[in-house]
């Protein structure tokens, strides 16, 4: 069986999408007779083609991103030629730029569609494209998702909840185990950014909904580190000086290992404020490690990753005082910590392990 998978950018370009296509190309090619070529898009800049970690990769020249999506006419042109050689297409969605290619180019072919989102932001110039996207999912054998809130939420899934198939995201716990450097790391970490500590992962952008979380700090007895890059990184640093909790608030750039950061706060905390938000891969990565976690009651999956008063605490969107309140209360609560840390554990090993997703993905894609 030869796989193309398609999505609008790939690894070392680092997101929730590009983690799962590269988990996904790496699980299936080569086992079971399988060969998985990837195709995408250069952020800017000529065609290139390489191998990651034994996958073929294309990815097609552009001129670069405008308004979430790269501007490429290579990307046709490779589509054409690769589609041709396949028997099977995964699309991920949102790149619409694949599905309009899919019309054209691969509508004869077998193709799967994991749709991790809708198109959000860009409200008026995703609408030249949504007969493309009914399109594939009408043709599509199954349509994969990682919550069962996006079923319902979605106004494009709607019309196809029959052929969804949850499947949640899932990690390696192994990975998350504390050794003796991580755990030297954790003491450098605690004493350099204080205790208690909160913790946050993401880029600084705008769904990530920080400028809540920063506010929400004024009445928390703990410091927070918020690990991220972005565009928004000077307007929370201003935030934090006017707020003047800068003594107790820090941000700082992506590092490498995200593992002892994890295992040195006390809470993690997840404060996105739009749909933009699907599902939170950090949320499990937090949970692994034990630590309760406070997020947002979005209308996607962000709520089921992490139950309330269950593994920690959910709260209203964009409420600056619900994030506070939360993060007091658990910090407060000794038997209540407790209970969110040991079920966060067994929350991680019952659902959302990469053993589990790759089992689930086999069924629907070798066994059919």
């Amino acid at each position: 069986m030869r796989i193309l998978q398609v999505n609008k950018l790939y690894a070392p370009w680092i997101g929730g999408v590009e983690t799962v296509a590269q988990d996904i190309a790496e699980h299936f090619n080569g086992r079971n007779g399988v060969t998985v070529t990837n195709l995408v898009c250069q952020p800017r800049g000529k065609r290139k083609l390489d191998m990651v970690n034994g996958v073929s990769t294309y990815r097609a020249g552009s001129w670069g991103i405008v308004s979430g999506m790269p501007i490429s006419l290579d990307f046709f042109r490779l589509f054409r030629k690769l589609a041709a050689d396949a028997d099977v297409i995964i699309l991920h969605q949102p790149f619409p730029l694949a599905f309009v290619a899919y019309w054209f180019f691969g509508h004869k072919k077998k193709v799967f569609v994991w749709y991790h989102s809708d198109i959000v932001r860009q409200r008026l110039t995703k609408v030249p494209f949504i007969p493309f996207i009914r399109f594939a999912l009408g043709r599509a054998d199954h349509i994969f998702v990682s919550n069962k809130a996006i079923i319902k939420s979605s106004p494009m899934l709607r019309d196809f909840s029959e052929k969804c198939r949850v499947i949640y995201f899932g990690i390696d716990p192994a990975r998350f185990k504390i050794t003796g450097d991580i755990q030297k790391k954790i003491a450098e970490i605690r004493e350099k950014y204080g205790t208690p500590l909160v913790l946050s992962v993401g880029r600084l952008v705008y769904y990530k909904g920080f400028l809540y979380l920063i506010a929400a700090m004024k009445d928390v007895p703990a410091h927070l580190l918020i690990v991220g890059s972005g565009p928004l990184k000077n307007i929370l640093k201003n935030e934090i000086n006017e707020l003047s909790i800068g003594d107790k608030v820090h941000i700082i750039d992506p590092v490498d290992d995200l593992v002892p950061y994890y295992h040195a706060c006390d809470i993690f905390a997840l404060s996105s404020c739009e749909p933009s938000e699907v599902f939170g891969i950090v949320q499990i990565e937090a949970l692994a490690c034990g630590k309760p976690v406070v997020n947002t009651d979005l209308p996607t999956g962000v709520p089921e990753v992490s139950i309330d008063g269950i593994t920690g605490k959910t709260v209203p969107i964009r409420n600056a005082g619900a994030l506070g309140g939360a993060l007091r209360e658990i910090l407060i609560n000794k038997e209540e910590y407790k209970k969110f840390s040991e079920n966060a554990i067994h929350e991680v090993a019952e659902r959302f392990t990469k053993e589990k997703f790759f089992a689930e993905m086999e069924k629907y894609i070798i066994k059919e």
